[in-house]
């Protein structure tokens, strides 16, 4: 497959609190398709931990 599913992006930044509900995004992201890429970005707000992870569609990853 050329395109993502269900006109999705090809870039896609996945952001969320720590939890499993934010892995299960990233495992359906990768279900999909998508790769992972790079590192995940990670910060405190004062209360929770927020996690970022950028996946992109293979047909543009490097």
């Amino acid at each position: 497959m050329e395109t993502p599913p269900d006109d999705l992006p090809v870039y896609r930044v996945l952001t969320g609190p720590d939890d499993a509900k934010f892995c299960r995004r990233v495992s359906e992201a990768l279900a999909k398709g998508y790769v992972l890429y790079g590192s995940p970005s990670v910060t405190f707000n004062g209360e929770t931990v927020i996690v970022a992870q950028a996946v992109v569609w293979p047909a543009i990853a490097p």
